[in-house]
Formats: structure tokens, C-alpha cells, sequence
């Protein structure tokens, strides 16, 4: 029986690839997940594991080749034996395997799929250590990328060989991050080969060095720059010099930075805040920062440096929402099984003003406006890892039982680090409510490349004057942040008073008033 190997998925807008280098020869025994060749597109390198365990029989796209997605690459012969494949690898981990073999299979444990435009994540924690026990879907560590975490389960049960990333290190999406002995002897075959790759791999790594084929483009530009391998560090697999690696060695020679690097660790901050007491200094503790929160930081600056950012303020007497909430939240909640919350009527107020004021929703592509004729709203979650903005897609359309099941879900899914990268992506417009942590008026920073976001804040009883008389309302700032680029100061108002319309008078939202 024969499998073929084809061209993955390369990403969003990508739709072909050059072959750059094959791992594997016609007649060579492959391992299920085990990697067969390494396809370069113009933005990222991607390796194409085996989809079963054979004998690979044909190779149809040569390197050099430019192949599209879903294109033939190879076929295997499905049926021969896995484990010469095993005995005979390459790496260091897969020969002290066979060394001290007792009927275990090694195989590798990859980097998943990190999510649309992700290329690499950091390993934040292991929860195995090399030589324990495992069983098939347990957890052996987790990775943090830009947005969220991603857990990393046992492709089969057996025990934990090789971990190849440490805590703190950055690996790429198809990466491998340890190696695993399954079947019945992998225990004893684990314990017995754990200190072997210690003295195996500086032997192995020099020999790598000699023997790793290099990307053909990256040939053929080292060539152009007058680059040898030498002057470039190669970041695939095996050291294997990819394209992008010669581009930054042509761009990167220049000595002064290196001195300019030294003062960087510690110097630097300590410098800007002035000399610091020794007593001082021993009781500080530094701290790194973790990935998502080094893209929050550098997305907020970006926003406030790209965009015409401007915030406008209203208050609102929730006097109208509340009773309507404490009227109807047991009958609700007893039918759709779900809290009445004050975020679904937020939520379908900004889509009705949306709808009067589309710029609000819309967003700068170049020199174009792009109006959005739905509302994918995005509900900032403050989580123990930092803040993360969960999408609400096609909010325009829901009623307000299903908004607050999808809340209610998104949030604690995010808290909970379940969120995916496609469930934070796309959205038009963002509510930040920071009343939830007691917060009375401050203006939010716009999530590019959206226009608007709207602040939400503590409701706090405040005199006001209705009919001319001084009563006590329950009352609320909102904040509307908006990018003056796009949406004017008519706009802005515009939409900030069809929000309060609606709130301080749910009935109009029935009506579509």
C-alpha cells in the first residue's frame, strides 16, 4: 500500500514553496512524524514529517523545485519496518537508543502548530524530566508564544528521553523539542542510555557541521554576498543555513554594535535610574520578561506611535439597565442557563451605534479606509499572564443569551491559557471594562489596527440633577478612544451618545431605535 506525502499548508497568502533540502533517499526506511525534507517559502521554513511509517519509495518534486500546496512530493511504501529507521538515524539520540534497545521505538516530540502567522514560542516550564514515565496525551511541558500558551501532550505513552529545548529557550513551529522511548522496555532502555548522549553529542555535532546540506537559496545568496558558511549562523535543522540566515549575516556586519552590547544587561536599566545603594540593589529581584508580556508592551507603544489616538468621555445612569437585569435575571438565567451580565447590553448597544457610525468600525489599509459591514468585538480578559483580547464574531447578529454564553466561555478559557490564536484574531472594535477591578475613569489604549475601543468603569452612586431635582443615580464614566485618522470629533461623540441612548433606555436596543 502506498502514501503520499504532500505539501502542507504554508500559511496565510502563501502559495508555493522550494524544496530545500530531503532528509531521505528512495529505499530509506522512515518512522511515523519523522522528518522527510524541509520546504522554504518566502517568509518561513517548514519541515514535512512522514504521515506513516514505510519505506520512502518515490521522490517527485527534486530540490529546487517550486512546489504548491497540496502538491505531490514523495510517495512511501507503507508495510516495512520502522524501527531500521530508528537503529540507522542520524541523531545522536536516535544511536544511543539503539544501543541499549529493548524493544522500544524513539520518536520525537515536536513543536505543534503555534496558530496563524506564529512561527516560534518560548518553553516556559517541563513538567517531565528525562527518564519519567509518561502516558499517551499527558502533558510533558508547555510553550508561550505572543498570545497564549500551548501545552504539549505525549505523542504515545513510554518514557521520556532526550530533552533537546530547555526552559527559557525560543524554538521554531516544527521544531523538536525532546525524544521519547516507547513500548514495554522503555524504562529500563531510557535509564540505561540517559547518560550516553552526554559524551555522543559533541562528536555528533562536529560531524553535522561537515555534513549538513544547506539551503539552495542560501547557497546561491552566500555566493552573491561573497559569504562563507563560516561568517553565517544557521538556524535549521542541524544547523542547516537557510535563507533568511544569510540575509541578516549580509546585513549584520558591523563591529561597533559589539562593544555597545555589554552595558546591555544590567548597566543599562541601572543607568537610567540613577546609582543605586548596594542594600538597594540586594533586596531588588529581576525578573524577564515573559513573551506575551513584551508583545503587549510593544503593541501599545506601536499603537500610540502609529496611530492619532484621542479619547472622549460620557456618563451614563445604569438605572435602566439594572432594573431591566433585576427583573428578568432569574427567568433568564432559568432558561438559558446562563448569568444576565451587564457585557451583553454593552455589547449590543456599541453594535447598534457601530451601525450609525461605521468608522468607528472601520480601519486605514495604506491609503484606503476599509469599513467593516459586521462586528467581530473583541472583549479584553485580564488574565494572571496579562491581558489577551478574545474575539466575539459576528457579535451584529447574537442575541443577548448567546453573547453571554460566548463570554462566559472566552473568559474562562483565557484565563485558563485554552485560548487559540484564531479566537483572537479579526476583530473590528474592543469594550475593556477595568470597573471590574474597581477602576473609575481612564482612557484605553487603542488594539491596532482598529479604530475604537471603548472604556467601560466602576458604577458608583452619584448625585445628579433629573427634573431639576438632586437625586442618587447609579452612575458610570465611559471612555471612547479613537483614532482621529479615520473618525472624527463629530463621530466620536456621535457614537459615545447612541451608547448612552441605548443604555439609559434599553428598550430602544428591541426597537433598533
Amino acid at each position: 500500500m502506498s502514501t503520499e506525502v504532500r505539501v502542507p499548508t504554508l500559511g496565510e497568502s502563501v502559495t508555493e514553496a522550494t524544496v530545500a533540502t530531503w532528509f531521505k533517499q528512495p529505499g530509506d526506511a522512515v518512522a511515523a512524524d519523522e522528518m522527510l525534507c524541509e520546504l522554504e517559502t518566502d517568509k518561513v521554513t517548514v519541515e514535512v514529517p512522514a504521515p506513516t511509517a514505510g519505506t520512502l519509495a518515490e521522490i517527485v518534486a527534486a530540490e529546487g523545485e517550486t512546489v504548491s500546496v497540496d502538491a505531490l512530493l514523495a510517495t512511501i511504501t507503507e508495510g516495512a519496518a520502522a524501527s531500521p529507521a530508528d537503529t540507522g538515524g542520524k541523531s545522536v539520540a536516535e544511536e544511543a537508543t539503539a544501543e541499549a534497545d529493548q524493544g522500544g521505538e524513539e520518536i520525537d516530540v515536536m513543536v505543534p502548530t503555534l496558530g496563524e502567522s506564529v512561527a516560534e514560542a518560548t518553553v516556559s516550564s517541563w513538567f517531565k524530566q528525562p527518564g519519567d514515565a509518561v502516558e499517551r496525551d499527558e502533558m510533558l511541558c508547555e510553550l508561550e508564544t505572543d498570545k497564549v500558551s500551548v501545552e504539549v501532550p505525549a505523542p504515545a505513552s513510554g518514557t521520556l528521553g532526550q530533552i533537546l529545548a530547555d526552559e527559557g529557550e525560543t524554538v521554531q513551529a516544527g521544531g523538536k523539542l525532546a525524544t521519547m522511548t516507547t513500548g514495554a522496555g522503555a524504562p529500563a532502555s531510557a535509564s540505561a542510555s540517559a547518560p550516553d548522549p552526554e559524551p555522543e553529542a559533541p562528536a555528533a555535532a562536529s560531524g553535522d557541521g561537515k555534513d549538513v546540506e544547506h539551503a539552495p537559496s542560501a547557497k546561491k545568496l552566500m555566493a552573491e554576498k561573497g559569504l562563507s558558511p563560516a561568517d553565517v549562523q544557521g538556524t535549521g535543522r542541524d544547523g542547516r543555513i537557510m535563507k533568511e540566515d544569510v540575509q541578516r549575516a549580509a546585513q549584520a556586519p558591523k563591529p561597533a554594535p559589539k562593544p555597545a552590547e555589554a552595558p546591555k544587561p544590567a548597566p543599562a536599566p541601572d543607568a537610567a535610574r540613577g546609582p543605586i545603594p548596594a542594600e538597594d540593589a540586594a533586596r531588588e529581584e529581576r525578573v524577564k520578561m515573559t513573551r506575551l508580556r513584551q508583545t503587549i508592551a510593544r503593541r501599545l507603544k506601536d499603537a500610540q506611535n502609529t496611530a492619532a489616538m484621542l479619547t472622549t468621555y460620557n456618563e451614563i445612569d445604569m438605572s435602566g439597565v439594572m432594573a431591566l437585569r433585576r427583573e428578568y435575571k432569574d427567568l433568564f438565567e432559568k432558561k438559558h442557563g446562563v448569568k444576565l451580565g451587564f457585557m451583553s447590553f454593552f455589547t449590543k448597544a456599541c453594535c447598534h451605534a457601530l451601525s450609525e457610525v461605521p468608522e468607528v468600525n472601520a480601519e486605514i489599509d495604506g491609503t484606503e479606509i476599509v469599513y467593516k459591514n459586521f462586528v467581530h468585538m473583541g472583549i479584553a480578559v485580564g488574565t494572571p499572564n496579562g491581558l489577551v483580547v478574545p474575539v466575539l464574531r459576528d457579535a451584529h447578529s447574537m442575541g443577548f443569551a448567546e453573547i453571554e454564553k460566548k463570554i462566559a466561555e472566552m473568559g474562562t478559557r483565557a484565563r485558563d491559557g485554552k485560548l487559540s490564536m484564531a479566537e483572537m484574531q479579526g476583530g473590528t472594535y474592543t469594550i475593556s471594562n477595568g470597573g471590574v477591578y474597581g477602576s473609575l475613569m481612564s482612557s484605553p489604549i487603542l488594539n491596532p489596527p482598529q479604530s475604537g475601543i471603548l472604556g467601560m468603569h466602576k458604577i458608583q452612586d452619584r448625585p445628579v440633577v433629573v427634573n431639576g431635582e438632586i437625586v442618587i443615580r447609579p452612575m458610570m464614566y465611559l471612555a471612547l478612544s479613537y483614532d482621529h485618522r479615520i473618525v472624527d470629533g463629530k463621530g466620536a461623540v456621535t457614537f459615545l451618545v447612541r451608547v448612552k441612548e441605548a443604555l439609559e433606555d434599553p428598550r430602544r436596543l428591541l426597537m433598533d431605535l
